[in-house]
């Protein structure tokens, strides 16, 4: 969603123009809008006019309801915002109720009495969210060696995106020792590093893999060439943050199964250590916290809705995580429920990390379901329970 105009401060009146980019923003106007807000949109409507007022002709309005209600129509992404015309013009008369559909790349103005905490926080969240599912968010750029291949990926809040494979020759990876041919694929995966690492945004970059100096291709032999190409080049920007490119040893998945890999590098102590102060780090840390937990039976986790449910209502849960599958849930009641969950945690004095589909960490999340909890004391009971 983008903030287009703003013009209010923390529970006062106040007004902005937003718009919808994307399916998922119209149902967080849903969420931002309430009645006896004012919703300013232009519209169209049939009217009958003086010069021939036997044929209706359609003509473009500028409405201002003051909201009665409103309907989140999932199959259409839409939101219909019905309420009563505060402004009069030539064709419709106020106090008359009309009807406002919201929808994607269609701005509008929302105005209200007061802008409280909740409003002010699902704005921010909101706009804070549009480009999350860009990669040029990513804090954090992991280079993964392995013999065959190599992989970029650039994680950022509730992102991990792989945004380059590079396939080494079978010239390669036969001749392990062959200098020339390790060369060859290290400038493509120097290319690939050179147009996708970007140090404005990037903190740090860890480069993984089976770090073996016998092997041709390992990450410590592409660090060495990766800084002194960037020397060759006169690539300051690449010599002058030499410091935060860092090497992880990695026992690379001869599966392919780069997840795994990555989920390993990132549970690494130094890895840890770069990326703790971000948002990315809390929310891999907390996940290796519930994760270690599940592993050792500890009493001070649970997961399932049912397990999740009880101890919120004992007030028992510090930590909330939750999958965006079912915080965003194309099911209005399952949404609705698990975000009065994540608002009910936080007004507890909880904490709530909701995790994309597009996080790290996410398809463990799923394997408990998509929602689980780290508990503020231990309840043993509450693992006899039948989960639904």
């Amino acid at each position: 969603m983008k903030l287009l105009e703003k013009d209010f401060a923390l529970n006062q009146r106040g007004t902005v123009k937003i718009i919808a980019e994307e399916p998922d923003d119209v149902w967080l106007l849903y969420n931002l809008i309430t009645i006896g807000d004012v919703v300013t949109a232009d519209t169209t409507r049939k009217v009958h006019l003086e010069s021939n007022k036997n044929t209706a002709s359609r003509v473009k309005l500028n409405l201002h309801l003051k909201v009665t209600c409103r309907d989140f129509h999932k199959d259409s992404s839409t939101l219909r915002v019905h309420g009563r015309n505060l402004e009069s013009n030539q064709h419709v008369a106020a106090g008359s109720f009309h009807t406002l559909t919201l929808e994607i790349n269609k701005p509008f103005d929302l105005q209200k009495k007061l802008w409280g905490p909740n409003a002010v926080e699902t704005l921010a969240d909101a706009t804070e969210n549009n480009n999350n599912s860009s990669s040029s968010d990513a804090n954090l750029a992991v280079v993964v060696i392995q013999q065959h291949q190599a992989e970029i990926h650039l994680l950022g809040k509730g992102v991990t995106h792989c945004c380059s494979k590079i396939e080494a020759s079978s010239r390669s990876h036969s001749h392990k020792k062959s200098s020339s041919s390790s060369n060859v694929f290290f400038r493509d995966v120097f290319a690939a590093f050179v147009k996708h690492v970007d140090f404005k945004v990037v903190r740090s970059v860890v480069i993984a893999g089976d770090n073996d100096d016998n092997a041709a291709l390992s990450p410590a032999t592409f660090r060495r060439f990766l800084l002194s190409e960037a020397k060759k080049l006169r690539m300051r920007f690449i010599e002058e943050n030499k410091s935060r490119i860092v090497i992880v040893g990695s026992k690379c998945n001869n599966k392919g199964n780069c997840d795994f890999d990555l989920r390993e590098v990132l549970n690494d102590m130094a890895v840890m250590n770069l990326i703790k102060d971000s948002n990315l780090g809390l929310e891999i840390r907390t996940f290796k916290e519930l994760w270690d937990m599940v592993c050792n039976n500890s009493d001070r986790v649970c997961y399932g809705p049912k397990h999740v449910e009880s101890a919120h209502e004992m007030k028992a849960i510090e930590t909330l995580l939750i999958s965006d599958d079912l915080y965003k849930n194309e099911e209005i009641e399952t949404r609705k429920k698990y975000v009065s969950l994540v608002k009910s945690v936080k007004e507890g004095g909880g904490k709530a990390l909701v995790y994309s589909s597009m996080h790290v960490s996410t398809p463990q999340l799923a394997q408990l379901t998509g929602v689980a909890a780290i508990l503020r004391f231990p309840l043993p009971g509450l693992q006899d329970m039948d989960d639904e």
